[in-house]
């Protein structure tokens, strides 16, 4: 499963490199003069109507709640990175290609995210009526509107095109981690045995199934009337995406003190965190802040709403329910950090890596083999390897 996932992952991720050099390059050309009308408009729209848009009130807490709506919002986005750690369990050489994998998330944030932001901020201001017409369609996408107003052909097409590859891409990684994790969720006990059942080739199929019903909901953005539907679904998604990092950072935190308190030094593992613990407890403050005030446009008088109120901190309610409710119902109880397992199957994984006799490929030696009609060596855990 993981081997065709993560090989439509690479082309899908080919078309999304191409989406994110043809939109830097057009922002670059344009902002100093390249298009029809000649015009250098720089960072004109920085200024006039400005950097921040006003939301609800004026004046500069307008803006400072414009920036908040533009966090909150990117929240949604910023989802995926984490998952890397889900592909361990049938990675070759975890220790090794997880570890390569989790490096590059600091410079892919900085690119996809950081410049392409730079980027929509530079090419259209965001009292553009198009951008603020809420077609629900590729043609609401800020770089197809900026290539529009300039009169620029063809470029549009291209890009909504290439606009389903990044869409396809997000459905095919995060489909394996829905499905994946609802199986590691039967196997532990904690969701219903039925989703433990797999086929030959690994694909659990009943998990499968039921991620797969998911999508069709996004058909409801098609209807005039529930386009709403997807909006409290998107905003259920960034609760759920701020409670996920507040469980990764309180996780973190719970390893690093049992780490200590069974002297296990973290610069004997494979990968060793930075700035730690003190990056976590920042971040897991961080997050429960923005969880915290991200419905607080209800609270501000004359906006409360029931229907507005439940989507931000839905996941929130959830977590904490199904949290004391397996603990109540359970009878589980605490460990303190001497009596946390940091062992676990490590010997099992130490054998399984101790059974490849061939060197770690490179990233750029498994495209000179996929290109080459090469086949790269597999393995997986629950392979015979002798």
């Amino acid at each position: 499963m993981l081997t065709s996932s993560s090989e439509a992952e690479f082309w899908l991720a080919l078309g999304k490199l191409i989406l994110l050099l043809i939109v830097f390059f057009f922002t670059f050309i344009t902002a100093v003069g390249g298009n029809p009308q000649n015009d250098a408009y720089g960072f004109r729209y920085w200024y006039s109507p400005g950097a921040f848009a006003e939301n609800i009130h004026t004046g500069t807490l307008g803006r400072f709640e414009g920036f908040l709506g533009s966090l909150f919002s990117a929240s949604f986005t910023v989802v995926g990175p984490e998952y890397i750690a889900m592909v361990a369990g049938e990675a070759e050489r975890p220790r090794i290609y997880i570890k390569n994998g989790f490096k590059t998330v600091y410079w892919r944030f900085f690119v996809f995210f950081v410049l392409g932001a730079l980027a929509v901020g530079v090419v259209i201001p965001y009292n553009d009526p198009k951008l603020n017409g809420g077609s629900g369609t590729a043609d609401g996408s800020p770089y197809v509107i900026a290539m529009q107003n300039m009169g620029v052909a063809v470029l549009p097409h291209i890009v909504n095109a290439l606009l389903l590859t990044s869409i396809f891409s997000a459905g095919n990684a995060y489909v394996y981690c829905a499905m994946r994790s609802l199986h590691g969720l039967a196997c532990e006990g904690q969701a219903p045995r039925i989703f433990k059942k797999t086929l030959k080739n690994g694909i659990p199929i009943y998990a499968f199934a039921v991620t797969m019903a998911f999508p069709f909901l996004s058909f409801l953005q098609a209807g005039s009337s529930t386009g709403s539907a997807v909006a409290t679904l998107q905003s259920v998604t960034q609760g759920a995406t701020m409670i996920n990092y507040i469980c990764i950072s309180l996780t973190y935190i719970f390893f690093y003190r049992a780490c200590k308190a069974q002297g296990v030094n973290r610069s004997t593992l494979p990968y060793k965190g930075y700035f730690q613990p003190y990056g976590a407890y920042i971040t897991f403050v961080y997050m429960i802040l923005l969880e915290g005030i991200s419905g607080y446009v209800v609270f501000v008088p004359g906006h409360w709403s029931v229907a507005a109120f439940f989507p931000p901190y839905t996941m929130a309610f959830v977590a904490i329910l199904l949290f004391f409710g397996w603990k109540i119902v359970k009878k589980t109880h605490y460990l303190s950090p001497h009596e946390a397992d940091l062992v676990w199957e490590k010997p099992q994984i130490d054998a399984y890596e101790a059974a490849f006799i061939e060197p770690p490929t490179r990233f750029r030696d498994d495209i000179r083999a996929m290109f080459s009609g090469k086949k790269t060596r597999e393995n997986h855990m629950e392979e015979d390897t002798s």
